[in-house]
């Protein structure tokens, strides 16, 4: 049994990865910024957000659920066939994820699984080799799923876990 890194969060490492797929969730988390970098061979897509680690339920008088949030970076390799787009048709310019789909490749090759980033003002669908994730500061109990970027210290693609 491994010990939390973060016991009051209930989060068990700072450096998450594809393998770790089944046991992790992105609904409701803020994406701060986006980008591509050339990788080796082809490029690497990141997202800075604000990852939920965790959804508190509220205790009574409370009626909002709060949340164990830290800035992370999500970070996938060897990305190519993106397709997708932004809606943004009215003021609110936010990029929000509902959900991260591993879907079977269409052709087989298993090595490169068609990943779906699918948002509520957004959709990317891509393939790519696998992803890490790094949670760069220990999670806070937060009012809210997102921190301001003064909270956060702006946006960032450290690829590196807290201590």
């Amino acid at each position: 049994m491994s010990t939390a890194v973060h016991p009051e969060s209930g989060l068990s490492k700072s450096v998450w990865s594809d393998a770790d797929f089944e046991e992790m969730g992105w609904h409701d988390a803020t994406v701060h910024g986006l980008s591509v970098q050339q990788g080796e061979h082809v490029p690497r897509l990141l997202l800075d957000l604000d990852y939920i680690v965790r959804w508190v339920h509220p205790v009574r008088p409370a009626k909002s659920f709060s949340f164990w949030v830290a800035p992370a970076t999500l970070v996938f390799e060897e990305v190519w066939e993106v397709q997708g787009g932004l809606d943004f048709t009215d003021l609110h310019l936010e990029l929000e994820l509902d959900e991260v789909h591993r879907l079977p490749p269409p052709d087989g090759r298993e090595q490169w699984p068609l990943w779906h980033l699918q948002g509520h003002s957004f959709d990317l669908r891509f393939r790519a080799a696998g992803f890490r994730q790094y949670v760069r500061r220990a999670p806070q109990l937060s009012p809210g799923p997102a921190f301001s970027a003064a909270e956060r210290g702006g946006c960032s693609f450290t690829e590196l876990g807290f201590a």
